[in-house]
Formats: C-alpha cells, sequence, structure tokens
C-alpha cells in the first residue's frame, strides 16, 4: 500500500492477531533516517489533518493534587496511513531533581486496513525528533525573509536538536546562537550539530538580552527551572519567537503582532504559564496545519512578530512512529510478543 505522505511503500505487516511486535529503545536507536526524512515526514501528517483525513482529539491528562506526576494519553488516527494509534506519557517525580525524575512514554500502532497490530515501541526517540522538526517547519512559514541569525535557549533534548533541524528548513542561517547553563548541554549541543552539519559551530552567548535582539528566529526549549525569559521589548522588528519549553516571558505572546499555534486547544491546557494577570491567553490567529496546506499566512509582513506555540499532535507521532516502524520491520527488528494467547 502506498505511503501517501513520503512516497514510500508499506513492508508486510509480520506476525498476526495473537502477537505484537516490541520496538525497544535500541531497536530504534539503531535506525539511521535522514532530517530531511523526519522534516517531510511531519509535514506529511500536518498536511494530512488539514484535509480532514486525520483525526486528532484532545489529549487526556491526569496530575495529582500535589503536582509529583503528570500522565496523558493520546489516541489518534492517520488517514493517509491508513494506521490507528495510542500514545501515553508518563511523567513521576517533578518535585524531585532531574536524575530522581521517571519518564516512560509509548505508542502502539494498529494497521487500519488489516486490522492487524503493527508495533508497539518505546515513543523517546519519535518525540524527540518529531518536536525539533515541528520547531523547524514552523520557522520555515513563519521567520521573516532573510533570515540569518538564530537563537536556541536550553541544552536538553530539544536543545540539541533544533539547530539541526533549523538548517534542514532555514539553509541559509549563518549565525547560530545557543543560550544553556549546563557545560555538559553545551557540549551535546555543539556536538549534535557537527554531526549533521560539520562545517557548522555554534556561539555560546551569556547577554540574553543582546542575542535576543540581535535573532531573526528564537527557539526556547529550556526547562522549568531556567533563569531565561525573553521580553517581548527585547527583540527586533521581524522576529519570531517559537516556544517549545520555556525561556520566553509571557509579554512575547501578548505582545505579539501574530499568534500562530499548532493546536489553540492544546496551548490552552498545556500553555497557562504563558497567561496574564488574569489568568487569560489571547486568541490564536491561525493554526499551523492550514499553513503548511498554504491557506493561511504563517507571516503577513516582514516586520511583524510572531509568537510561536509548538505543542506536539499525535498524528504526527504516529506518522513518524510509523515511518519508524517501516524501517524497523525492513530490518527485521524487534522482538515479537504472544500477547493476546
Amino acid at each position: 500500500m502506498p505511503d501517501t505522505s513520503t512516497g514510500h511503500t508499506r513492508p508486510p505487516i509480520s506476525g498476526d492477531d495473537k502477537h505484537l511486535r516490541i520496538l525497544s529503545t535500541t531497536d530504534l536507536a539503531g535506525i539511521d533516517i535522514s532530517l530531511a526524512d523526519v522534516v517531510a515526514t511531519v509535514e506529511g501528517a500536518y498536511s494530512t489533518l488539514h484535509a480532514g483525513q486525520s483525526d486528532n482529539p484532545r489529549k487526556l491528562t491526569v496530575k495529582p493534587q500535589d503536582g509529583h506526576s503528570v500522565s496523558y494519553a493520546m489516541l489518534g488516527r492517520d488517514g493517509s496511513r491508513n494506521v490507528v494509534a495510542i500514545k501515553t506519557s508518563y511523567k513521576h517525580g517533578l518535585d524531585k531533581g532531574r536524575e530522581e525524575q521517571h519518564y516512560y512514554t509509548s505508542l502502539t500502532l494498529y494497521d487500519d486496513v488489516t486490522g492487524l497490530p503493527v508495533a508497539m515501541m518505546d515513543c523517546s526517540r519519535i518525540g524527540s525528533l518529531r518536536t525539533p522538526a515541528v520547531s523547524a517547519l514552523l520557522a520555515r512559514e513563519c521567520a521573516a525573509p532573510g533570515a540569518r541569525n538564530a537563537l536556541v535557549i536550553g541544552t536538553g533534548t530539544q536543545g540539541r536538536l533544533a539547530l539541526p533541524f533549523l538548517l534542514t528548513t532555514l539553509p541559509d542561517l549563518d549565525r547560530l546562537m545557543l543560550f544553556g547553563t549546563h557545560s555538559e548541554g553545551i557540549a551535546a549541543v555543539r556536538e549534535q550539530l557537527r554531526t549533521s552539519f560539520p562545517d557548522r559551530d555554534v556561539e555560546l552567548v551569556t547577554d540574553l538580552r543582546a542575542a535576543a535582539a540581535e535573532a531573526d528566529v528564537i527557539v526556547a526549549t529550556a526547562g522549568a527551572h531556567t533563569p531565561a525569559a525573553v521580553e517581548a521589548g527585547w527583540l527586533k522588528p521581524g522576529a519570531l519567537s517559537i516556544l517549545v519549553g520555556h525561556g520566553l516571558a509571557p509579554s512575547t505572546l501578548h505582545d505579539a503582532d501574530r499568534v500562530v499555534a499548532t493546536s489553540e486547544a492544546q496551548m490552552n491546557v498545556t500553555g497557562t504559564d504563558m497567561a496574564d494577570a488574569d489568568g487569560k491567553l489571547p486568541a490564536v490567529d491561525t493554526e499551523f496545519p492550514p499553513v503548511i496546506a498554504g491557506i493561511a499566512p504563517g507571516r503577513r509582513s516582514a516586520t511583524e512578530r510572531i509568537f510561536a506555540y509548538n505543542s506536539g499532535l499525535v498524528v504526527t507521532d504516529i506518522a513518524l512512529g510509523h515511518r519508524f516502524a517501516q524501517l524497523a520491520l525492513s530490518q527485521g527488528l524487534g522482538t515479537e510478543v504472544p500477547l493476546w494467547q
């Protein structure tokens, strides 16, 4: 069956209705996939969603009153791949240091043509690639013409992959800046960039205000305890600010000339830390799927300051997870488990 989002052909589904193929962290880590392939797969998921061929219901959230954990459940269907999937995410120890926290996320895929399970996989690598790919697509569609300077805030998983993906969609970027406070993370950002773009390096900045004033594109990926908080007044005309984690002050949203969100409903649920003094968030000018489809403009003028909210849509996890399953099955990876017998 053709896969219209990437042009690849599905491998035959192995096993039967009694078995489930498990793809572990190690299985997925060994799969080679290009940045361009990831971007194209994610873009295809947005296009299919906008065309009304896919379903992406709002995520379910459970969080205890003391806030020590949070869990999510996300169900969706990719209409071009004819795949149904369920993603779960559970994080424990939010009241503790990073080294004491536990995080587990999984994705289970079912073929909606044959009715057979495709695979259950660790979803951490899927998420780590999907999110920066979306940021890169937001930058491609919403950055000012001639954008040259990019600033990444944060050196965690998303910070480490942000620049390689930005260069994939905006190859003319010539100044790459990084604001980070962890030496190991800074080294990892540099290593990741050189792996994908051996001739490029990143400039470590310590004056966040000065760096933000020169940036055409800012991608804020820092953790909740970051000291970084870029204010709207620091931004130059035409700047694009993309929020993935933390690092932007609420003013960048409330004072923006244009607000773009991957999902306004999700922003209203997960973006409450950006609310104003009355606990309110501004309305979104456009969601991202119609921008990808060419129906709505990402940017209306070269000088407007744009705020973009990047929250994950499960249809992008499904598309990228299915792409990984294709590659894994073609290589004979995974373990067959007799789950239903």
